[in-house]
């Protein structure tokens, strides 16, 4: 199978590539995770998956292997607000304390780089996640685990907080970090040699 990149460091993503047994190297794309004013959340996080995507295949454009590049990218959208990565435990404990109780949606974006036609596909998966009502303990030993470091919407689902999840409607490997099916279905309709 041929080598693909990953622009990303993300833990999570890369275990998704082992379960594929995907040859693999994580370059990140350092691109500016800013979402695009003026667009629809799903789009403006498809573009943002795009521009990370882009900017690594830019930056492997005179090697000399077949090119793929995977870019992805997941927000958490609750009234038509976005929640990205905490920037810190107080912001954290914002977030889980604006979503205990609720139901939120989590987008993942996917974008997969074709060096052979030197083009980009891409999709957005919206999911959707209800929180069980939490106390401020269970919240404060949530944000005392750490897990929420670096995680959108401050919260890795498939950890510690499905102590907290009642309910998903959607794809699970989307809300991790990687639509799975989709992108099986990118790599196979761009012709990549897997899978049959």
């Amino acid at each position: 199978m041929e080598h693909i990149v990953l622009a990303s460091e993300s833990e999570r993503r890369q275990e998704y590539f082992k379960l594929l047994g995907l040859p693999f190297s994580c370059i990140p794309s350092l691109a500016d995770e800013t979402l695009a004013s003026g667009m629809a959340i799903n789009d403006a996080v498809e573009d943002l998956a795009r521009r990370k995507a882009g900017k690594v295949a830019e930056m492997l454009k005179n090697s000399s292997a077949p090119l793929w590049v995977a870019g992805a990218d997941t927000v958490i959208a609750l009234e038509e607000k976005v929640y990205g990565k905490p920037q810190n435990r107080e912001d954290a404990g914002r977030m889980l304390r604006t979503f205990q109780g609720r139901e939120h949606q989590v987008i993942t974006a996917l974008a997969l780089y074709n060096g052979r036609k030197n083009k980009i596909d891409s999709c957005s998966v919206s999911s959707r996640v209800v929180f069980s009502p939490l106390s401020s303990g269970e919240i404060e030993w949530y944000l005392d685990s750490g897990e929420w470091e670096g995680a959108a919407g401050a919260y890795k689902i498939q950890g510690l907080a499905s102590c907290f999840i009642a309910e998903i409607h959607g794809s699970f490997s989307s809300i991790v970090g990687l639509p799975l099916r989709e992108f099986y279905a990118m790599l196979r309709d761009n012709g990549y040699p897997y899978g049959g």
